[in-house]
């Protein structure tokens, strides 16, 4: 890819970066420095998303935390890896189990909606197999921010705000309270500028990096885990913990206009943002700001996500096969449904997520997409006493109805929200790309490819623009900035438009494009949190 991208066409405060011995982008500066750090120590790509990554669990722990699960896509001497670290249902949680309980939908907070946290072991598997420097060097920007302290960002402060009136009202047992003690040391949230730090955090962090996590999944924090757990009639167990391995897998791929756009396979869905694509790639986009073009997106997405809900769940269970869904003839087939009226496709309504992207590259070539989340903001709701760890609620999104392709079962993995990109041409890596946010995650690919690829827009640009969202049925969510005559039009065919009160629901993206020529880094940082670039 040339860099010769078209100017800046959106109001930003942010500038297009350009460095060429490394770069880290993500949501928040004091985790980009970590990872830079870690680039200048004589690390790789590889070391600095993982310090990166474990940064991140103290710094924005209103997103993710240790209890997480975590995906990655890693290029290294001209190959691209994928690594999925989301863990299964514990072996006790059933259908009979939930139902037994009382429930008819699994729910949101709890331990009942606790799954394996697969994070740990991503960061124990990316440093062992492609990592420089040991893993205790990795994480010890991460155990200082916890050890000591670091002052809340705006946006960040603003979401922790918003987090505890929500659990102040809604999580009222005594399992609950470990999480307050934490995260409310003083009766409230902390606020922007204030310090914040976890003792208990950083002393599980630096177990982690002593044991390479094994103290996590088989040793004294797994006992912890589980045991909390048992008092308080959760399903995870010692077993479940000591039973998990991240898994490599082959990413999945498709050809956009000459560029392939890749993902990590399911039970991620990344599959929805390659099923829109491959949608959209038979039409022809001349211009980016006509309603022409947004209605053909919108339409393309609406079919992908309807398709994606239907199918994607535990590679065990899924009924269709990747290759199918993502073949020229299926493609073409959905596309000759898009008319140029708003079209109504099976209804669902997602919830919003909670998840940190981070995109990391270094002067050898080395390059990495990760992604991290413990889901709807905090999670569960559950920390375990003492050891700072925020479990995630990944297993909200399992059904209850034994027919359903996401039906629950001891063992199986969710269909997943957080997905990593990565973008390549021919044999060469152009660089990783992400949006963040539950289920604008692939609508956010989307746009963000079409507005590199179609329209030429610079990594800040194409970060920048406008964003829109399918919700549900013909509801469509657009940005207070979104263009008005537009909005106008496109509800003039038909699409119920509404126009959101923030820009906090699209999404919070990094890009970090590489030049094949001449190796220099290009990156662009999310304007709609605290977003940050480090570079080198």
């Amino acid at each position: 890819m040339k860099f010769d991208f078209q100017y800046h066409p959106y109001p930003s405060q942010r500038t297009t970066v350009f460095a060429n011995r490394g770069m880290v982008a993500t949501s928040q500066p004091l985790a980009a420095q970590a990872g830079l750090e870690i680039l200048k120590k004589g690390g790789n790509a590889i070391d600095a998303a993982i310090a990166t990554a474990a940064a991140l669990t103290v710094v924005e722990p209103t997103s993710n935390g240790i209890g997480s699960d975590a995906f990655a896509l890693v290029w290294t001497k001209s190959k691209l890896h994928g690594l999925n670290s989301s863990g299964p249902a514990p072996q006790k949680m059933t259908i009979e189990a939930i139902k037994e309980r009382g429930y008819d939908k699994i729910p949101a907070h709890g331990l009942i909606p606790v799954t394996v946290p697969g994070a740990p072991a991503a960061w124990a598997e990316l440093s062992e197999k492609f990592g420089k420097l040991p893993l205790t060097d990795v994480l010890k920007p991460a155990i200082e921010y916890a050890e000591n302290g670091y002052p809340l960002s705006p946006i960040l402060a603003k979401n922790w705000e918003r987090a505890f009136r929500n659990f102040k009202q809604t999580l009222t047992g005594e399992e609950f309270q470990p999480w307050f003690d934490v995260f409310t040391p003083n009766g409230r949230a902390p606020r922007a500028g204030e310090i914040w730090s976890s003792k208990g955090h950083a002393k599980t962090l630096r177990s982690i990096a002593e044991t390479s996590a094994e103290s996590f999944y088989r040793g004294e924090i797994a006992e912890k885990i589980a045991d909390f757990s048992e008092r308080y009639n959760g399903f995870i167990s010692k077993e479940d913990l000591a039973g998990f391995r991240s898994e490599w897998v082959e990413p999945i791929k498709v050809n956009y206009r000459g560029y392939d756009v890749w993902e990590i396979p399911p039970n991620g869905q990344g599959l929805v943002a390659l099923l829109g694509l491959n949608i959209v790639k038979g039409f022809d986009f001349t211009e980016k700001e006509t309603v022409d073009t947004y209605h053909k997106q919108l339409e393309a997405m609406k079919l992908a996500y309807t398709d994606g809900k239907a199918f994607i769940t535990d590679p065990a269970d899924m009924k269709v096969t990747v290759e199918t869904l993502l073949s020229e003839e299926y493609g073409a087939s959905r596309r000759s449904e898009i008319s140029g009226e708003a079209i109504m496709p099976s209804p669902y309504q997602p919830p919003r997520g909670g998840t940190v992207y981070l995109a990391a590259a270094d002067g050898e070539g080395n390059m990495v997409s990760y992604i991290q989340s413990n889901y709807m903001g905090f999670g569960s709701g559950i920390v375990v006493p003492g050891t700072g760890i925020s479990l995630q609620n990944r297993g909200y999104d399992f059904s209850l109805d034994p027919a359903h392709a996401n039906a629950l079962r001891p063992g199986k993995k969710t269909y997943h929200t957080i997905i990593p990109g990565f973008l390549t041409k021919g044999n060469q890596a152009i660089g990783p790309f992400g949006v963040m946010g539950g289920y604008m995650q692939p609508q956010g690919h989307m746009q963000v490819i079409m507005n590199t690829i179609d329209f030429g827009l610079n990594p800040q640009a194409a970060l920048d623009a406008p964003r829109w969202q399918w919700v549900e049925g013909k509801k469509i969510q657009v940005e207070p900035s979104f263009p008005n005559h537009i909005a106008q039009a496109l509800a003039r065919r038909g699409h119920q438009i509404e126009v959101a009160v923030d820009s906090g629901g699209f999404g919070r993206g990094q890009i970090i494009w590489r030049d094949p020529e001449t190796g220099v880094l290009m990156g662009g940082t999310e304007p709609r949190t605290d977003g940050s670039i480090a570079s080198w």
